[in-house]
């Protein structure tokens, strides 16, 4: 290089930091890319997304490359810098401008482009993939060999680069992502979305309606009283058995009905023939998969069995869903059964309603790890036959037993321990009902 003039040098070496900064840059950029929004911007035909995707796909391969690059930029840089400092000073002149060069890469070379990169890593990746894609064809020989080695240095420590190029998101990592997209994704769909992951935490168990609570068609009653359930039934399938849950004939549509009855034609007999056989739920399944039991089935309604074979409860499809798109209705009937709220904050609740019923709907957050009703809960707690006006702190509730029946909580008076301090030592006011 001695006839090379020193602006030429100067030039040059200016050109290799601005090199070195788009290797810095272009790797930071690349790395830090949201593989799933470059995922979808190649589905759309975006063509820079497409070749980013392809080079990201081997990433050892990206790194050798974008390395190979900066340590030849690098190297060249500091002999370029050791003539200019040879030439301005001697010896002192090199130290000098080695002091020098370090600084300027460091700032212009290696800690701007990259927090460059890192804030803004689709603009700056994806330009730099159309120029790896040019470059890793002429240094994929020195590439190659590169990766041979190191790759072969990660199996030995057990790693393989196949592996590391997968990227997916587990169940918690995906919750994560759509807890923190409030920008991106409007509240309520995002409240359903969750709602949908839940889908796989919950059980049968955490939705049923409990047995005792079954409305439905007893055949061993007078006909009358049985054509009166029918005609004051709010719902639209209804249960069919003889004198008791367990001994259940199955299920029958009141639409089916009305037509019987609009012909004069609706008896004992012509509603038996209408009845279809229940469909049985073990026990312990999970939401979202008795969802697609539904679908598959082409059911709508199912009885929770445990493992003697004995119904527990009742789970519907609009159970189900409704865990993930709320309510449909602001109907009376669909509010919760057997809760009564007060003007303390506190609540009556009765002992079968299920917990993750009092957490939905009334905000709560009772453990629902283990019970799932609010007598379980108690009894656990307890580890005793309950007593009346017996009073046990669960969390951040307190909890007062007001009757008993059969060693089973009837009711109880659950109060947020953060009310306690506002509840009125005026007695109580009037209970209403818990929409």
């Amino acid at each position: 290089m001695d006839g090379i003039s020193l602006p030429a040098l100067f030039g040059l070496l200016l050109l290799l930091i601005v090199l070195a900064a788009f290797f810095s840059g272009s790797e930071t950029g690349l790395m830090t890319m949201n593989r799933y929004r470059l995922k979808h911007r190649a589905k759309q035909g975006e063509r820079s997304a497409k070749i980013a995707q392809s080079l990201l796909e081997r990433p050892d391969r990206l790194i050798g490359l974008i390395l190979l690059g900066n340590v030849l930029v690098i190297n060249l840089a500091a002999a370029v810098a050791t003539i200019i400092g040879l030439r301005l000073g001697g010896d002192r002149g090199v130290a000098i401008a080695t002091f020098v060069l370090t600084f300027v890469m460091l700032i212009f070379g290696e800690a701007t482009p990259k927090t460059l990169a890192a804030l803004y890593p689709e603009r700056v990746g994806l330009p730099a993939a159309y120029i790896y894609a040019l470059l890793k064809w002429p240094m994929f020989p020195v590439v190659y060999v590169v990766n041979l080695i190191g790759n072969g240095l990660l199996r030995i420590c057990g790693v393989t680069p196949e592996d590391a190029a997968q990227h997916s998101l587990s169940s918690e990592e995906l919750r994560s992502v759509v807890a923190e997209a409030d920008a991106m994704i409007p509240h309520r769909h995002q409240r359903m979305l969750l709602s949908i992951l839940d889908l796989e935490r919950a059980t049968v168990e955490d939705i049923m309606v409990p047995r005792n609570e079954i409305i439905g068609i007893d055949i061993s009653e007078p006909w009358p009283q049985v054509l009166e359930a029918i005609i004051g039934s709010s719902h639209t399938r209804l249960p069919v058995f003889d004198g008791s849950i367990d001994d259940l004939k199955g299920v029958v549509h009141l639409r089916k009905l009305v037509r019987l009855a609009a012909q004069d034609n609706l008896n004992l007999e012509s509603l038996l023939t209408l009845v279809r056989d229940p469909y049985f739920i073990p026990e312990g399944t999970t939401l979202n998969q008795q969802l697609l039991n539904f679908q598959d089935q082409k059911r709508r309604i199912g009885f929770l069995v445990d493992e003697y074979g004995d119904i527990q409860g009742l789970v519907t499809l609009e159970d189900i869903l409704e865990e993930v798109v709320g309510e449909f209705t602001s109907d009376p009937a669909t509010r919760i059964k057997n809760v009564y709220l007060d003007a303390d904050g506190s609540a009556l609740v009765h002992g079968s309603v299920t917990l993750r019923t009092l957490n939905r709907k009334l905000g709560w957050k009772l453990p629902t790890g283990g019970p799932k009703t609010l007598n379980g809960l108690i009894m656990q707690q307890l580890q005793e036959l309950p007593k009346s006006g017996r009073r046990i702190d669960i969390g951040q509730y307190r909890i007062e037993i007001t009757e008993i029946r059969a060693n089973f909580v009837k009711t109880a008076r659950v109060q947020p321990r953060s009310m306690l301090s506002f509840a009125s030592d005026n007695g109580k006011s009037a209970p209403q009902s818990a929409g």
